[in-house]
Protein backbone atom coordinates (compact mmCIF):
# COMPACT_ATOMS: atom_id res chain seq x y z
CA UNK A 1 0.00 0.00 0.00
CA UNK A 2 1.18 3.18 -1.17
CA UNK A 3 1.26 6.33 0.70
CA UNK A 4 0.06 9.58 -0.98
CA UNK A 5 1.63 13.16 0.54
CA UNK A 6 -0.33 16.23 -0.25
CA UNK A 7 -1.23 19.58 0.78
CA UNK A 8 -4.35 21.83 1.07
CA UNK A 9 -4.48 25.65 0.38
CA UNK A 10 -6.38 28.88 -0.32
CA UNK A 11 -7.22 31.99 0.96
CA UNK A 12 -8.02 32.72 5.14
CA UNK A 13 -11.31 30.64 5.76
CA UNK A 14 -11.56 29.17 2.44
CA UNK A 15 -12.41 25.73 4.21
CA UNK A 16 -8.87 23.80 4.44
CA UNK A 17 -9.22 22.62 8.18
CA UNK A 18 -13.02 21.66 7.57
CA UNK A 19 -12.23 19.68 4.40
CA UNK A 20 -9.13 17.81 6.00
CA UNK A 21 -11.62 17.87 9.05
CA UNK A 22 -14.48 16.72 7.22
CA UNK A 23 -11.95 14.10 5.22
CA UNK A 24 -10.66 12.84 8.40
CA UNK A 25 -14.64 12.59 10.19
CA UNK A 26 -16.16 10.58 6.76
CA UNK A 27 -13.55 8.10 7.00
CA UNK A 28 -13.44 7.33 10.50
CA UNK A 29 -10.13 8.18 11.21
CA UNK A 30 -10.81 10.04 14.62
CA UNK A 31 -9.98 8.25 17.45
CA UNK A 32 -12.97 7.98 20.35
CA UNK A 33 -11.02 10.28 22.47
CA UNK A 34 -10.83 13.34 19.58
CA UNK A 35 -14.43 12.66 18.66
CA UNK A 36 -15.88 13.16 22.40
CA UNK A 37 -13.54 16.17 22.51
CA UNK A 38 -15.05 17.65 19.21
CA UNK A 39 -18.26 17.16 20.38
CA UNK A 40 -18.26 18.59 23.93
CA UNK A 41 -16.00 21.52 22.45
CA UNK A 42 -17.81 25.04 22.17
CA UNK A 43 -16.81 25.85 18.89
CA UNK A 44 -19.92 25.33 16.47
CA UNK A 45 -20.89 25.85 13.35
CA UNK A 46 -24.11 28.30 12.42
CA UNK A 47 -26.24 25.39 12.36
CA UNK A 48 -25.33 23.93 16.17
CA UNK A 49 -23.05 21.06 13.79
CA UNK A 50 -19.51 20.20 15.28
CA UNK A 51 -16.61 22.63 13.51
CA UNK A 52 -14.75 20.00 12.46
CA UNK A 53 -11.54 22.54 11.99
CA UNK A 54 -10.39 22.01 15.48
CA UNK A 55 -8.65 18.38 14.11
CA UNK A 56 -6.31 20.38 12.56
CA UNK A 57 -6.01 23.63 14.63
CA UNK A 58 -3.22 22.54 17.27
CA UNK A 59 -1.84 25.16 18.83
CA UNK A 60 -4.04 27.95 20.92
CA UNK A 61 -3.83 30.80 18.99
CA UNK A 62 -5.19 28.85 16.15
CA UNK A 63 -8.45 27.64 17.95
CA UNK A 64 -8.87 31.15 19.37
CA UNK A 65 -8.67 33.28 16.25
CA UNK A 66 -10.28 30.35 14.00
CA UNK A 67 -7.17 30.35 11.24
CA UNK A 68 -4.36 28.50 10.78
CA UNK A 69 -0.88 29.42 11.61
CA UNK A 70 1.68 26.62 11.74
CA UNK A 71 1.14 23.30 9.59
CA UNK A 72 -0.37 20.59 10.81
CA UNK A 73 0.54 17.28 9.87
CA UNK A 74 -2.51 14.57 9.99
CA UNK A 75 -2.20 10.71 9.14
CA UNK A 76 -4.88 8.24 7.86
CA UNK A 77 -5.51 5.59 5.29
CA UNK A 78 -8.75 3.69 3.44
CA UNK A 79 -8.56 0.18 1.95
CA UNK A 80 -6.42 1.66 -1.00
CA UNK A 81 -3.93 3.64 0.04
CA UNK A 82 -2.17 5.44 3.32
CA UNK A 83 -2.75 9.47 3.05
CA UNK A 84 -0.10 12.08 5.05
CA UNK A 85 -1.92 15.63 4.69
CA UNK A 86 -0.32 18.86 5.71
CA UNK A 87 -2.63 21.56 6.37
CA UNK A 88 -0.97 24.56 5.55
CA UNK A 89 -1.77 28.47 6.87
CA UNK A 90 -3.19 30.40 3.73
CA UNK A 91 -2.22 34.12 5.27
CA UNK A 92 0.53 35.87 3.13
CA UNK A 93 2.82 36.52 6.41
CA UNK A 94 2.99 32.28 6.68
CA UNK A 95 4.35 31.82 3.51
CA UNK A 96 7.33 30.30 4.37
CA UNK A 97 5.07 27.97 6.59
CA UNK A 98 2.89 26.78 3.34
CA UNK A 99 6.57 25.98 1.47
CA UNK A 100 8.02 24.05 4.30
CA UNK A 101 4.39 21.79 4.67
CA UNK A 102 4.63 21.61 0.16
CA UNK A 103 7.71 20.73 -0.35
CA UNK A 104 7.89 17.00 0.31
CA UNK A 105 4.13 16.50 -1.15
CA UNK A 106 3.41 14.71 -4.57
CA UNK A 107 0.13 16.72 -4.41
CA UNK A 108 -1.58 19.72 -3.76
CA UNK A 109 -5.28 20.45 -3.24
CA UNK A 110 -5.64 24.44 -3.82
CA UNK A 111 -8.91 25.68 -2.28
CA UNK A 112 -11.66 28.81 -4.20
CA UNK A 113 -14.37 29.98 -2.16
CA UNK A 114 -17.43 29.47 -4.55
CA UNK A 115 -18.47 33.34 -3.44
CA UNK A 116 -15.44 34.84 -4.21
CA UNK A 117 -13.85 32.95 -7.31
CA UNK A 118 -10.05 33.44 -8.00
CA UNK A 119 -8.68 35.74 -5.83
CA UNK A 120 -5.03 37.08 -4.85
CA UNK A 121 -4.08 34.22 -2.13
CA UNK A 122 -5.10 31.81 -4.84
CA UNK A 123 -2.35 32.72 -7.69
CA UNK A 124 -0.31 33.24 -4.82
CA UNK A 125 -0.46 29.45 -3.92
CA UNK A 126 -0.95 28.64 -7.18
CA UNK A 127 2.57 30.13 -8.24
CA UNK A 128 3.84 27.99 -5.08
CA UNK A 129 2.81 24.62 -6.55
CA UNK A 130 4.10 25.46 -10.03
CA UNK A 131 7.72 26.95 -8.33
CA UNK A 132 8.24 23.71 -6.20
CA UNK A 133 7.29 21.36 -8.88
CA UNK A 134 4.16 19.60 -7.84
CA UNK A 135 2.75 17.43 -10.67
CA UNK A 136 -0.66 17.26 -9.57
CA UNK A 137 -3.00 19.57 -8.43
CA UNK A 138 -6.73 19.59 -7.62
CA UNK A 139 -8.29 22.86 -7.67
CA UNK A 140 -11.55 22.33 -4.97
CA UNK A 141 -14.11 24.98 -5.96
CA UNK A 142 -15.36 24.81 -1.88
CA UNK A 143 -18.51 26.16 -0.32
CA UNK A 144 -20.78 25.36 -3.22
CA UNK A 145 -23.63 25.41 -0.35
CA UNK A 146 -23.43 28.77 -0.39
CA UNK A 147 -23.97 29.68 -3.66
CA UNK A 148 -27.28 27.01 -4.39
CA UNK A 149 -25.21 24.50 -5.83
CA UNK A 150 -24.72 26.38 -8.87
CA UNK A 151 -22.86 24.83 -12.10
CA UNK A 152 -22.76 28.12 -13.85
CA UNK A 153 -20.40 29.43 -10.47
CA UNK A 154 -19.12 26.92 -11.03
CA UNK A 155 -17.84 26.56 -14.50
CA UNK A 156 -16.71 30.29 -14.83
CA UNK A 157 -14.29 29.79 -11.27
CA UNK A 158 -12.89 27.08 -13.80
CA UNK A 159 -12.65 29.25 -17.00
CA UNK A 160 -10.81 31.89 -15.10
CA UNK A 161 -8.19 29.23 -13.37
CA UNK A 162 -7.85 27.99 -16.32
CA UNK A 163 -5.80 31.09 -17.85
CA UNK A 164 -3.84 31.22 -14.77
CA UNK A 165 -3.05 27.47 -15.06
CA UNK A 166 -1.52 28.18 -18.08
CA UNK A 167 0.22 31.22 -17.25
CA UNK A 168 1.96 28.87 -14.78
CA UNK A 169 2.22 25.91 -16.77
CA UNK A 170 0.16 23.71 -15.19
CA UNK A 171 -0.46 20.78 -16.71
CA UNK A 172 -2.28 18.12 -14.80
CA UNK A 173 -5.24 20.32 -12.73
CA UNK A 174 -8.74 18.27 -11.57
CA UNK A 175 -11.22 20.57 -10.37
CA UNK A 176 -13.99 19.35 -7.90
CA UNK A 177 -16.80 21.29 -6.44
CA UNK A 178 -17.37 20.84 -2.85
CA UNK A 179 -18.63 21.82 0.40
CA UNK A 180 -16.65 20.69 3.33
CA UNK A 181 -19.11 21.54 5.76
CA UNK A 182 -21.93 19.39 4.68
CA UNK A 183 -19.93 16.65 3.47
CA UNK A 184 -21.22 17.18 -0.59
CA UNK A 185 -18.31 15.45 -3.21
CA UNK A 186 -15.61 14.45 0.20
CA UNK A 187 -16.19 11.28 0.54
CA UNK A 188 -19.13 10.43 -1.71
CA UNK A 189 -20.31 11.79 -4.85
CA UNK A 190 -22.99 14.54 -3.89
CA UNK A 191 -27.00 14.30 -5.37
CA UNK A 192 -27.12 17.70 -5.01
CA UNK A 193 -25.04 18.72 -7.68
CA UNK A 194 -25.99 15.76 -10.05
CA UNK A 195 -24.57 18.08 -13.21
CA UNK A 196 -20.99 17.33 -11.92
CA UNK A 197 -20.63 14.08 -13.64
CA UNK A 198 -16.55 13.47 -12.08
CA UNK A 199 -15.21 11.54 -8.91
CA UNK A 200 -15.46 12.71 -5.19
CA UNK A 201 -11.89 14.23 -3.60
CA UNK A 202 -11.37 10.95 -2.04
CA UNK A 203 -11.86 8.50 -5.19
CA UNK A 204 -9.49 10.59 -6.67
CA UNK A 205 -7.17 10.83 -3.93
CA UNK A 206 -7.23 6.66 -3.97
CA UNK A 207 -6.49 6.80 -7.53
CA UNK A 208 -4.15 9.43 -8.62
CA UNK A 209 -0.92 7.57 -10.11
CA UNK A 210 2.10 9.32 -8.43
CA UNK A 211 4.47 6.24 -9.32
CA UNK A 212 6.04 7.94 -12.04
CA UNK A 213 7.61 10.79 -9.55
CA UNK A 214 9.79 7.58 -7.97
CA UNK A 215 10.45 6.00 -11.48
CA UNK A 216 13.55 8.11 -12.07
CA UNK A 217 16.42 6.54 -13.59
CA UNK A 218 18.78 9.49 -11.85
CA UNK A 219 20.14 7.03 -9.25
CA UNK A 220 21.46 8.65 -5.97
CA UNK A 221 22.37 8.53 -2.74
CA UNK A 222 24.25 10.75 -0.70
CA UNK A 223 26.44 8.92 1.91
CA UNK A 224 25.21 9.72 6.09
CA UNK A 225 27.81 7.38 7.52
CA UNK A 226 30.72 5.41 7.01
CA UNK A 227 30.38 1.97 8.27
CA UNK A 228 33.91 0.40 9.57
CA UNK A 229 33.32 -1.63 12.68
CA UNK A 230 37.06 -2.84 12.75
CA UNK A 231 36.29 -5.91 14.92
CA UNK A 232 38.06 -9.30 14.43
CA UNK A 233 35.01 -10.82 13.36
CA UNK A 234 34.83 -7.52 10.86
CA UNK A 235 37.93 -6.29 10.40
CA UNK A 236 37.60 -5.51 6.18
CA UNK A 237 33.88 -4.28 6.49
CA UNK A 238 33.57 -1.01 4.71
CA UNK A 239 29.60 0.03 4.01
CA UNK A 240 28.60 3.35 2.82
CA UNK A 241 24.62 3.81 4.54
CA UNK A 242 22.48 6.04 3.69
CA UNK A 243 18.75 7.06 1.98
CA UNK A 244 17.91 6.65 -1.67
CA UNK A 245 16.91 9.74 -2.90
CA UNK A 246 15.55 8.96 -6.36
CA UNK A 247 15.82 5.79 -8.63
CA UNK A 248 17.16 1.81 -7.77
CA UNK A 249 20.79 0.84 -7.42
CA UNK A 250 21.05 -2.84 -8.60
CA UNK A 251 23.78 -5.40 -8.34
CA UNK A 252 26.54 -4.83 -10.17
CA UNK A 253 26.17 -1.57 -11.56
CA UNK A 254 28.69 1.22 -11.95
CA UNK A 255 28.60 3.74 -10.34
CA UNK A 256 30.44 7.25 -9.92
CA UNK A 257 31.36 8.86 -6.54
CA UNK A 258 30.94 12.93 -6.24
CA UNK A 259 32.59 15.06 -6.10
CA UNK A 260 35.90 12.95 -6.42
CA UNK A 261 34.50 11.24 -10.00
CA UNK A 262 35.59 7.72 -8.38
CA UNK A 263 34.39 4.97 -9.81
CA UNK A 264 33.36 1.40 -8.52
CA UNK A 265 30.78 -1.22 -8.93
CA UNK A 266 28.05 -2.38 -6.14
CA UNK A 267 29.22 -5.81 -4.41
CA UNK A 268 26.51 -5.77 -1.64
CA UNK A 269 23.29 -3.88 -0.36
CA UNK A 270 22.32 -4.31 2.79
CA UNK A 271 19.03 -3.17 4.11
CA UNK A 272 18.38 -4.39 7.57
CA UNK A 273 19.26 -7.87 8.19
CA UNK A 274 18.76 -9.13 4.30
CA UNK A 275 20.91 -8.57 1.42
CA UNK A 276 18.22 -7.69 -1.72
CA UNK A 277 19.49 -7.08 -5.20
CA UNK A 278 17.68 -3.72 -5.68
CA UNK A 279 17.72 -0.67 -3.52
CA UNK A 280 15.01 1.73 -4.24
CA UNK A 281 13.97 5.21 -3.67
CA UNK A 282 13.28 5.92 -0.04
CA UNK A 283 14.52 2.58 1.10
CA UNK A 284 17.94 3.36 3.84
CA UNK A 285 20.37 1.00 2.85
CA UNK A 286 24.18 0.31 3.28
CA UNK A 287 26.19 -0.34 -0.24
CA UNK A 288 29.48 -2.36 -0.53
CA UNK A 289 31.44 -1.87 -3.36
CA UNK A 290 34.21 -3.86 -5.17
CA UNK A 291 36.82 -1.34 -4.57
CA UNK A 292 38.30 0.43 -1.88
CA UNK A 293 37.27 3.96 -2.26
CA UNK A 294 37.96 7.11 -0.67
CA UNK A 295 34.16 8.40 0.74
CA UNK A 296 33.31 10.48 3.22
CA UNK A 297 29.71 12.02 4.65
CA UNK A 298 28.26 14.42 2.43
CA UNK A 299 29.58 12.29 -0.86
CA UNK A 300 27.13 10.95 -3.53
CA UNK A 301 26.89 7.99 -4.98
CA UNK A 302 25.04 8.18 -8.71
CA UNK A 303 24.51 5.83 -11.16
CA UNK A 304 27.83 6.47 -13.39
CA UNK A 305 25.74 6.40 -16.72
CA UNK A 306 23.53 9.07 -15.71
CA UNK A 307 25.77 11.71 -13.58
CA UNK A 308 24.30 14.70 -12.02
CA UNK A 309 25.91 18.27 -12.35
CA UNK A 310 28.61 19.43 -10.49
CA UNK A 311 29.62 23.30 -9.73
CA UNK A 312 30.22 25.87 -7.49
CA UNK A 313 27.96 28.52 -8.85
CA UNK A 314 24.24 27.88 -8.78
CA UNK A 315 21.21 29.67 -10.54
CA UNK A 316 18.50 28.98 -8.24
CA UNK A 317 14.92 30.21 -6.87
CA UNK A 318 15.44 31.43 -3.45
CA UNK A 319 12.27 31.68 -0.88
CA UNK A 320 13.87 34.01 2.10
CA UNK A 321 12.26 32.04 5.51
CA UNK A 322 13.83 34.74 8.12
CA UNK A 323 12.94 37.94 10.21
CA UNK A 324 16.70 39.15 9.01
CA UNK A 325 16.97 40.58 5.44
CA UNK A 326 19.58 38.48 3.21
CA UNK A 327 23.04 40.49 3.87
CA UNK A 328 25.05 39.49 0.77
CA UNK A 329 28.37 40.70 2.56
CA UNK A 330 28.09 37.32 4.73
CA UNK A 331 28.85 33.80 4.70
CA UNK A 332 25.65 31.30 5.11
CA UNK A 333 25.87 27.33 5.17
CA UNK A 334 24.49 25.38 2.43
CA UNK A 335 23.21 22.06 3.29
CA UNK A 336 22.26 20.20 0.04
CA UNK A 337 21.00 16.44 1.74
CA UNK A 338 24.26 15.31 4.33
CA UNK A 339 26.54 18.03 2.47
CA UNK A 340 27.03 20.96 4.29
CA UNK A 341 29.21 23.82 3.08
CA UNK A 342 29.70 27.51 3.09
CA UNK A 343 28.70 29.49 0.27
CA UNK A 344 27.14 33.47 -0.21
CA UNK A 345 24.76 34.96 -2.41
CA UNK A 346 26.69 36.20 -4.47
CA UNK A 347 24.09 38.16 -7.03
CA UNK A 348 20.11 38.51 -6.51
CA UNK A 349 18.90 38.46 -10.60
CA UNK A 350 14.95 39.60 -9.92
CA UNK A 351 12.30 38.84 -7.23
CA UNK A 352 8.98 37.79 -8.22
CA UNK A 353 5.91 39.71 -7.40
CA UNK A 354 3.72 36.71 -6.09
CA UNK A 355 0.19 38.66 -6.52
CA UNK A 356 0.92 39.74 -10.15
CA UNK A 357 3.62 37.01 -11.35
CA UNK A 358 5.39 39.98 -12.34
CA UNK A 359 9.37 40.09 -11.91
CA UNK A 360 11.21 43.12 -11.00
CA UNK A 361 15.01 43.96 -9.96
CA UNK A 362 15.85 44.16 -6.53
CA UNK A 363 18.99 44.65 -3.82
CA UNK A 364 17.21 43.07 -0.99
CA UNK A 365 15.41 39.76 0.71
CA UNK A 366 12.96 40.06 3.01
CA UNK A 367 10.83 37.40 5.04
CA UNK A 368 8.48 35.54 2.38
CA UNK A 369 10.42 37.06 -0.70
CA UNK A 370 10.75 34.39 -3.58
CA UNK A 371 12.92 35.27 -6.35
CA UNK A 372 15.92 34.44 -8.59
CA UNK A 373 19.68 34.42 -7.15
CA UNK A 374 23.03 33.40 -7.63
CA UNK A 375 24.44 31.43 -4.92
CA UNK A 376 28.52 30.92 -4.72
CA UNK A 377 29.50 27.33 -2.78
CA UNK A 378 33.07 26.65 -1.41
CA UNK A 379 32.93 23.41 -2.76
CA UNK A 380 31.73 21.80 -5.56
CA UNK A 381 27.62 20.45 -5.23
CA UNK A 382 26.59 17.29 -7.13
CA UNK A 383 22.61 18.25 -7.95
CA UNK A 384 20.04 18.15 -10.53
CA UNK A 385 17.67 20.68 -11.86
CA UNK A 386 15.28 21.10 -9.77
CA UNK A 387 12.87 20.27 -12.65
CA UNK A 388 14.53 17.19 -13.24
CA UNK A 389 15.06 15.43 -9.93
CA UNK A 390 13.35 17.57 -7.10
CA UNK A 391 14.96 15.13 -4.27
CA UNK A 392 18.53 16.25 -5.66
CA UNK A 393 17.35 19.21 -6.80
CA UNK A 394 16.95 21.41 -3.52
CA UNK A 395 19.09 22.80 -0.55
CA UNK A 396 18.47 24.96 2.60
CA UNK A 397 20.49 27.91 3.82
CA UNK A 398 21.43 28.25 6.86
CA UNK A 399 22.59 31.24 8.62
CA UNK A 400 25.82 29.84 10.43
CA UNK A 401 25.21 32.47 13.44
CA UNK A 402 22.48 31.45 14.77
CA UNK A 403 21.75 28.16 13.36
CA UNK A 404 18.46 28.90 11.56
CA UNK A 405 17.68 27.80 8.29
CA UNK A 406 16.87 30.92 6.81
CA UNK A 407 15.79 30.32 3.14
CA UNK A 408 15.24 27.36 0.85
CA UNK A 409 16.61 26.52 -2.73
CA UNK A 410 15.51 24.95 -5.92
CA UNK A 411 18.36 24.48 -8.23
CA UNK A 412 17.64 26.08 -12.00
CA UNK A 413 20.77 25.92 -13.53
CA UNK A 414 24.94 25.46 -12.99
CA UNK A 415 26.36 28.93 -13.82
CA UNK A 416 29.72 28.52 -16.68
Amino acid sequence: MNILKFFTAGSVDDGKSTLIGRLLYDTDSILADQLEALQNSNRKNDDGTIDLAILTDGLRAEREQGITIDVAYKYFQTDKRKFIIADTPGHIQYTRNMVTGASTANLAIILIDARNGVVEQTIRHSYLVSLLGIKHLVVCINKMDMVDYSGEVYNSIIDKYKVLAQQLKLAAVTYIPVSALKGDNIVQNSERMDWYEGESLLHFLEQVDTDNLDKSQLARMPVQWVIRPQTDELHDYRGYAGRVLSGTFKLNDRVTVLPSGASSTIEKIEFFDQTPDAAHAGQSVTIHLKDDVDISRGDTIVNASALPQASKLIEADLCWMDGRALDTSIMYLIQHNSKVTKCKISEILHKVDINTLEKHPADEFKLNDIGRVIVKTADALAFDLYDDNRANGSAILIDSRTNLTVGALMFRAAVE
